[in-house]
């Protein structure tokens, strides 16, 4: 988890948002984590957690990235309206119903390629701008997204990306995260 650690604090600066997806781990080793992170002076509103409202309502962090497995984004709005609360879709039909249950933005993808995805054909960007120009909440693009292609997500009306790869596997991290915000920001490499 240091490595983790050590990689977050250089990158935090250079992102909108930090996505824990840690499933494996237990609300404890979550917790523990997410008091690594605020030591290392990443901001808890820049933390999201995967599916453990617990673990988010306990540490003060942001929000909460939900799955189709996990409660309810309805009940989670209602029981805890300070939460920031996404949702992974991978359906235009489950992105209608989350945005209309109160998600206040859907994970969508994948977009291109994946190794984490192979064998699985990429929605693409047809699909990606269908689903932006249907929903009125924020859709983050994720899933292959590198910084030569990141900037056709945006342009078909993403509202922002995911990256987890092109970020945590870079040889220098920093410069990934830097390369990722100046694509975003100036609409070049």
């Amino acid at each position: 988890m240091e490595e983790l650690t050590y990689i977050l604090s250089g990158i935090h600066p250079y992102v909108t948002a930090i996505h824990l997806r840690e499933k494996q781990r237990t609300a404890r080793e979550l917790y523990q984590t997410i008091n690594l992170l605020t030591k290392a002076k990443i901001p808890l509103e820049k933390l999201i957690i995967n599916d453990r409202i617990d673990v988010a309502l306990a540490t003060g962090v942001n929000g909460v990235q939900l799955a189709f497995h996990s409660l309810d984004v309805s009940v989670a709005k209602v029981k805890f309206p300070g939460l920031a609360v996404g949702c992974s879709i991978h359906s235009m039909e489950e992105g209608q119903r989350v945005s209309q249950n109160g998600a206040d933005y859907v994970l969508y993808g994948h977009i291109f390629p994946s190794s984490s995805k192979s064998g699985l054909k990429p929605r693409g960007l047809g699909q990606l701008k269908r689903l932006t120009e249907s929903l009125t909440i924020p859709v983050i693009a994720i899933g292959g997204i590198t910084p030569e292609n990141a900037i056709h997500t945006i342009h078909h009306g993403a509202a922002g990306i995911a990256v987890m790869s092109g970020i945590l596997q870079a040889r220098d991290p920093v410069s990934a995260a830097k390369a990722y915000k100046r694509v975003l920001q100036n609409g070049d490499v």
